[in-house]
């Protein structure tokens, strides 16, 4: 009755990969003004169209900038769709193969109040106007904290486009600004991090959605991830498709023959599992487990667990892939149904005490679109106790 092994990660994948992306077009990221064209913050992989062509030349999936043929560099700003923390940023050169940017920097600035200016509809070809490059000026973005010192691309091969840097910055970052040098071409910034909200001025009478992303819940680890990653589950509104979900591999240990306990759910040896950083520690009350599009690929049993840790303690389970850890049930075993919103009130959750981590498992295998917790955040003073609360068996 053991879990899946977690898959080997490749050695050069960092560990930022699991936060959130806060630049994606999908939470509200965007391009705020840029000298040449924009650059594409869109949550789908680039493409490449080998007969595609505008009236500018080449159609390429990105940004990609003119040659240039004047003193300077091009840049752009970044509007976050997240404010938070930054942790890396993978510039992805796909498929840009002889006109990549040869160069990039990263700067970041935290700004009160939005820049006015806005670009809008398509700006293929087009540079910023006098007026948005006046406005931006403003900013004096060019003096804003490096993140990123300038820094070589490779080219956009399926071998090399993934340009990773790890980020060192602990400070809120609401606005990028990402340079080439001099000029090319980039198809996706991805900005992994953590949203940071200014609880105080949530009231504790006030009930959140405490494990979204924009309120500063992160994936920490997860059993498996074969066809969409955990981080999805958090994501804003209700999943647009299956991609949009965290979706497992079946698993390979189903018996032969499925049988059945008294209230329908499957006796399964096997399970998936996904944990999360509650973005601010809390009593749950409670609980949604979304499975919309998954119609035929919905796991048939959920649970959810809860525990409370210190930023020592998670690094530690961290570090262990959270193995050998005792968790106490928030949400016991419940059958789930395809292509459906599950709400669960406070009568059937099991913790009444403040928790900062959960962990959805589900049996045996199978697609979740959106989870959502919700409660009142709340300070934990002091160590939890786990006398009246049962443990999970896992």
């Amino acid at each position: 009755m053991a879990e899946r092994r977690t898959a080997v990660k490749a050695a050069e994948e960092p560990d930022f990969l699991q936060c959130n992306d806060l630049a994606c077009e999908t939470v509200g990221g965007r391009v705020s003004t840029y000298t040449l064209t924009e650059t594409s913050v869109q949550r789908e992989p680039p493409q490449f169209v080998a007969s595609a062509f505008t009236e500018f030349g080449k159609w390429m999936d990105g940004w990609e900038t003119r040659r240039k043929r004047r003193p300077g560099h091009d840049w752009c700003i970044i509007q976050l769709g997240v404010p938070g923390l930054i942790y890396g940023f993978d510039v992805d050169t796909s498929f840009f193969t002889g006109n990549h940017s040869p160069y990039v920097s990263v700067q970041a600035g935290c700004l009160d109040k939005p820049p006015t200016f806005t670009l809008e509809g398509d700006r293929t070809g087009m540079a910023a106007s006098d007026s948005q490059l006046a406005a931006v000026a403003k900013l004096e973005s060019e003096v804003w904290p490096e993140l990123v010192g300038v820094s070589e691309l490779r080219p956009g091969y399926s071998d090399c486009c993934h340009n990773y840097f790890k980020v060192n910055f602990n400070r809120r970052v609401t606005h990028l600004r990402l340079n080439m040098y001099p000029d090319g071409g980039i198809s996706r910034l991805r900005v992994y991090g953590v949203g940071q909200r200014d609880w105080l001025s949530v009231s504790t009478h006030q009930d959140v959605d405490l494990v979204a992303l924009t309120n500063g819940g992160v994936c920490l680890g997860y059993s498996d991830a074969h066809f969409g990653h955990p981080r999805n589950m958090i994501g804003l509104g209700r999943a647009a498709n299956m991609a949009d979900g965290w979706e497992t591999a079946r698993r390979l240990d189903r018996p032969k023959k499925l049988k059945v306990d008294q209230r329908g759910i499957l006796q399964v040896p096997g399970w998936e599992w996904a944990v999360f950083r509650l973005g601010h520690a809390g009593v749950i009350s409670s609980v949604e487990v979304d499975t919309n599009h998954f119609k035929g690929n919905f796991p048939d049993s959920c649970r959810i667990e809860a525990c409370t840790l210190t930023p020592e303690e998670e690094a530690q389970r961290v570090g262990t892939g959270w193995r050998s850890w005792k968790w106490q049930v928030l949400l016991p075993p419940q059958k789930l149904h395809p292509h459906h919103r599950h709400l669960y009130r406070e009568a059937e959750l099991t913790l009444t005490r403040p928790v900062s981590h959960v962990r959805l498992v589900i049996a045996p295998d199978g697609g979740v679109s959106r989870l959502r917790l919700w409660g009142r955040p709340t300070a934990i003073t002091a160590a939890p106790t786990n006398q009246n609360t049962p443990a999970s068996k896992l």
